[in-house]
This record gives C-alpha cells, structure tokens and sequence, in this order.
C-alpha cells in the first residue's frame, strides 16, 4: 500500500523507540497547559474547605515574624494629620462656652432690668383683630322684660313687708297681704306678671308683701286696683301694672323695659357715622365699642353708657356718633315704650 502524500510529509518524531507524528505530539502538550490553567482547589470537596476554614477561625496559623524572615524593620515618625488643628482645640472649646455664657448673661440682664420691665408693661396693641367671624356665637337668652306694678286696697297704712307671689306670664288673681274672703269658691294661686326666669327679690316669709318693704302690720297698701303697694294694676310696688316694682305694663323694673315678653326692639331711623380721634387714626387703630342705650318713647337714645371700650377717644367719638341717631321706638301693647338695648359702634380705617 502506497503511503499518502501528506503522511509523507508529515515529519515524525520518536518516543520509545517508535515513531510518533509531531501532530500528536502537539495534542498531548495543549492538554498540559489546559491542566495548569485549572486551580486543584476547585476538585477539592466543599466540605474539605468548610472545616479549614473553620480550623483556621479557630486557631489561626501563625505567621513568621519579620526577623524570622532576615527582613530588619525600625519605626519611622510621620506627621499627624491633625496636626494643624491639635494646638486649637481646647481654645476653641473654651472660646465656645464664654461666647455661649455672655449670651445668657446679657438676656438675664435685659429681663432684669426695671426699666425693660416698665416699658413691657406700657405696651400697647395698636391694632386690635376682628375676630367676630371666627368667634363661637351664643345663644340667644330670654331677657326679663322691664317694666313694673303695684296696687293696694286703700288702705291707710303702707304696704307691709312679705314674699313675692309665684312669677308667671298670665295672671287670675293678684296678691294680697289682708285675705277679705277666706272661703272663696275658686281659690287660685295669687301671681304677677313676669317672666319666670326674672331676677325678683326674695325673702322667708309666710305672707304675701312687698319685699323691700318695711316690717309692719299686715297691709295692702294705699293702692288701688288689687295687689299690693302704692300703685295700681294688681302687682306689687308703686307702679302701674302686674308686674313688680316703680315701671308700668307688668314684668320687672323701674319703667324701662327690655327686648323680649312682648317688647319688639328699637328700629334705626337715622344713623351718623363716628369720627375717628386724631391719636387713634395715627396709631391706625380699629375695633369695636359696645354701648348700652335706652331707646325712649319719642325714639332718642338717652343714658349711654360704655360696656366694651376702645380707648385712645374712640369710646367718646361713639357717644357723640349714637347720641345723634334716630329709632323707631319700641312697643308693648301696641304702645310705645322705653326700652334698654346695646349698640356696636364699628371703627375701621379704609
């Protein structure tokens, strides 16, 4: 058998005595360099390396020291890196704390002083907030209608002193201190007109009087018309009416009634705006001054007086303002009437 042209050329090369061709040759030297190229470790078992590992942990293996490797070694002195801020520290801390205790000392002082303490006290709030829209609004209370009564049987001695009859809105039958008929054939409560929740003075006694009377016999008092005291109408007190007290038209008082129990309120006819006072207006101040009025029967205000005031003169500025407006005045009964009502002057810079 002839042998091919390139196995002829091939050369060769001999091991053992025989001749092996240099391709194989190279294949065995390739599978030499793969093997060096993988680590032995990694055939190794995960366990192997898991319980080295923890042996090292354990009891780590000592490294030879320096000498014992011939290597010689001195200390070499280098620069701290805080070395440009070491010297500073402490001055900077104690610069901190006398900064810190000066600023505390100086507030103390201020505080302390008398004369700070004065001004703080003197201090005055040039504007006032308008908070009545945020404010909670109450709710509307009855309010004892004024007014008055008294009565009498014409007697010649004045009315003696005794307790209030029971306040009520209607009235059968009117107190009396004197009883004529101990039998009646309907017996009634004796009351008088007044709203019951009214203010009427009180005392402990048994009998019916008038309770700002004097001690003395029993006595209706030279009125007329029933009741008890110097008036007329069946009430108690030198006015005219059920009521109690030196007014008219029954309910509580000394002739001014209030709104509520039949009273309609005062109407506003005419109004004259405020003026501003010269120290208010520099100091741009604003609020709101409550004055208390009494509306008379004609409809002029009358018996002002401030309940909620401003000051820096608006309070006066207010008086003079309502003093010129008109009412429509209010009834009871259909009639004309005083009648005690307050009034919100508004002072606001445009």
């Amino acid at each position: 058998m002839e042998q091919s042209t390139s196995d002829r050329n091939a050369p060769l090369s001999t091991e053992s005595g025989h001749a092996v061709p240099q391709a194989a040759t190279q294949a065995q030297e390739a599978d030499v360099h793969l093997q060096r190229l993988l680590a032995a470790s990694v055939e190794e078992p995960w366990y192997h390396s898991l319980v080295q590992n923890v042996k090292d942990l354990i009891n780590p293996p000592k490294l030879p020291s320096l000498e014992e490797m011939g290597i010689q070694s001195k200390p070499v002195a280098v620069q701290d890196i805080w070395g440009f801020y070491g010297g500073q520290g402490r001055q900077a801390g104690l610069g901190s704390v006398l900064i810190h205790g000066g600023v505390v000392a100086l507030l103390l002082l201020i505080g302390t002083n008398k004369h700070v303490q004065q001004i703080t006290k003197e201090a005055v709030k040039l504007i006032a907030p308008d908070i009545a829209a945020w404010q909670p609004k109450n709710l509307p209370q009855k309010q004892a209608m004024g007014g008055g009564g008294g009565g009498g049987d014409r007697s010649p001695l004045p009315a003696s002193k005794g307790r209030l009859p029971r306040a009520s809105n209607k009235q059968f039958t009117p107190p009396s201190a004197v009883i004529l008929n101990q039998n009646p054939k309907l017996p009634m409560e004796p009351t008088i007109i007044a709203p019951p929740d009214a203010d009427l003075p009180q005392v402990n006694m048994n009998q019916y009087g008038d309770p700002l009377a004097k001690v003395g016999p029993p006595s209706n008092g030279p009125g007329s018309g029933g009741g008890i005291g110097s008036g007329r109408g069946g009430g108690v007190g030198s006015g005219s009416g059920a009521g109690f007290g030196p007014g008219s038209g029954g309910g509580v008082g000394g002739g001014v009634y209030r709104i509520g129990g039949g009273v309609s309120a005062p109407q506003l006819v005419f109004k004259v705006e405020p003026e501003y006072s010269e120290e208010a207006r520099k100091a741009k101040f604003q609020g709101t001054v409550v004055l208390y009025v009494v509306v008379d029967e004609k409809g002029n205000p009358r018996d002002l007086k401030v309940v909620r005031p401003l000051g820096l003169g608006l309070d006066q500025k207010a008086i003079e303002a309502v003093q010129k407006w008109r009412f429509k005045p209010g009834l009871k009964d259909g009639k004309p009437v005083p009648v005690a009502a307050q009034i919100e002057v508004n002072f606001r810079l445009l």
